[in-house]
């Protein structure tokens, strides 16, 4: 009999302590809107119709707000690197962004939106798109990469692909 009490006892604080851990890990969950900022290095690419592409790194800071586990708002500020007279001056854009949850710590994403880009003094700006993927590796701190087509023009194309760390907050 007092085997049978101590396991029933034994049963029920194992079940009680899982249930309070799923309670703490469901109150960890993120809350929405969840803002966030990342740093990237970012291996940019100007690509003539006609010549050769120009390429090199520069630094990019993004930040956003997350309003629900499908959608967020992010932005891009990036700056620096030079090749052969095409030196980035700023990038500056907002975008839409849809987000795919794969597993638990795993996303996949899609941007849309409208991009600035001053190359050499000489500043255009469009339309931009791109994809990319991230995963969670702490709590509120998760890695990431992306390729962005930031423009389109009828003469060159700027893209990039960047890698970095997020946090949210």
């Amino acid at each position: 009999m007092k085997m049978t009490v101590l396991s029933l006892t034994s049963a029920a604080l194992l079940l009680g302590a899982g249930a309070f851990a799923a309670s703490a890990q469901a109150q960890e969950s993120f809350q929405y809107p969840q803002g966030y900022v990342g740093g990237d290095a970012m291996f940019w690419s100007l690509n003539p119709d006609r010549g050769d592409s120009r390429d090199d790194v520069g630094l990019r800071l993004r930040g956003g707000a997350q309003f629900n586990d499908y959608f967020a708002l992010e932005g891009h500020l990036g700056t620096g690197g030079s090749d052969r007279g095409a030196d980035l001056d700023h990038l500056a854009g907002a975008y839409a962004k849809g987000i795919l949850p794969v597993a638990p710590n795993f996303r996949l994403y899609g941007l849309a939106g409208f991009s600035e880009v001053e190359i050499s003094d000489n500043r255009e700006s469009g339309l931009s798109y791109g994809a990319g993927a991230e995963m969670d590796i702490a709590n509120n701190v998760s890695i990431g990469a992306d390729y962005m087509r930031y423009l389109d023009e009828s003469t060159y194309d700027f893209d990039a692909a960047s890698v970095g760390l997020r946090y949210r907050f």
